[in-house]
């Protein structure tokens, strides 16, 4: 919200918004708007019918929204849609319909099956956040990733799984971004070993961390989507060395890909699958730049 009315004060008095707080109200009575046609998206006419704002006005809210990530515009239909950044700040605020709750029963399974511990994570812009963390019974835990830690995506099983999920040129302008803090904070990563582990990750169908946060520490992770094949998040398990054997990695797959189809099942539910399922190659909302709205 900070960045919302950080986004909103540039706006001039009289052609977007009056006052602050009218922008805010303003804002938010479009960001209503869009959300109640969620699945199907609105167009800019019917913003401006429903909100009563003249055109320019509801153009600059949106631009301003969207600058916030609050709300997206795919590039073909020009329609606007609920924005990713609304979706992780509903999960990081709200575990009755978000992710951490259609995955609190996997981890409780994956965690009593392998003994070991189990995480599930979402993406944060150019980072993965671990949601929660599900202890194993083995005497013998790693520590490499705890409740409310973020890592650049593709540091780590779960947050490799995530980043392998979305298209190539958003991989790769991830790495780019990424680049300057993986060269001074992770130095068992650079940009070359991350692109080479998301070419394993995709042919192996998981991610796997050979203890390159933490020496003894591996970890093996899937990702999750969204009915419309975008992002929602990765289960993982992570483990002592000894206890990632090339059998046991390939027991653990496969008990990480059956709650991931549960999960995915769950959200398929929640939230309906009114825009074409994307397994493949899943591809975010295409987007115009702000100033081309």
């Amino acid at each position: 919200m900070e960045q919302l009315i950080d986004n909103l004060s540039g706006l001039r008095e009289g052609s977007a918004s009056g006052s602050g707080a009218q922008a805010v109200e303003r804002a938010l009575q479009l960001l209503s708007i869009v959300g109640r046609a969620a699945d199907k998206g609105v167009a800019l006419g019917d913003v401006v019918a429903g909100s009563g704002l003249n055109k320019p006005t509801a153009r600059r809210l949106l631009m301003a929204l969207m600058r916030s990530r609050l709300v997206e515009q795919d590039e073909l239909t020009r329609r606007y849609y609920l924005g990713g950044e609304l979706y992780v700040l509903g999960m990081l605020a709200s575990r009755r319909h978000g992710l951490l709750e259609m995955a609190a029963e996997s981890l409780k399974r994956l965690s009593a099956l392998s003994a070991d511990t189990s995480f599930v994570s979402m993406r944060r812009d150019d980072y993965a956040v671990c949601l929660h963390r599900e202890e194993g019974t083995h005497p013998v835990r790693t520590h490499a990733l705890l409740t409310g830690d973020q890592n650049p995506l593709g540091v780590g099983a779960g947050s490799l799984a995530m980043l392998a999920a979305l298209p190539d040129a958003e991989v790769d302008a991830i790495i780019g971004r990424i680049e300057g803090v993986i060269a001074t904070q992770y130095p068992g990563y650079s940009a070359e070993i991350i692109r080479e582990d998301v070419a394993r990750t995709r042919e192996a169908g998981y991610a796997l961390n050979p203890g390159r946060v933490i020496a003894n520490s591996w970890g093996i992770g899937m990702a999750i989507l969204l009915p419309d094949g975008r992002l929602a998040g990765a289960l993982s398990i992570a483990a002592i060395d000894s206890r990632m054997g090339e059998t046991r990695r390939k027991e653990l797959a496969g008990s990480l890909r059956q709650e991931v189809e549960r999960a995915q099942g769950k959200l398929k539910t929640l939230f309906g699958s009114g825009r074409p399922v994307i397994r493949d190659a899943p591809q975010p909302v295409r987007r115009r730049a702000p100033e081309h709205v």
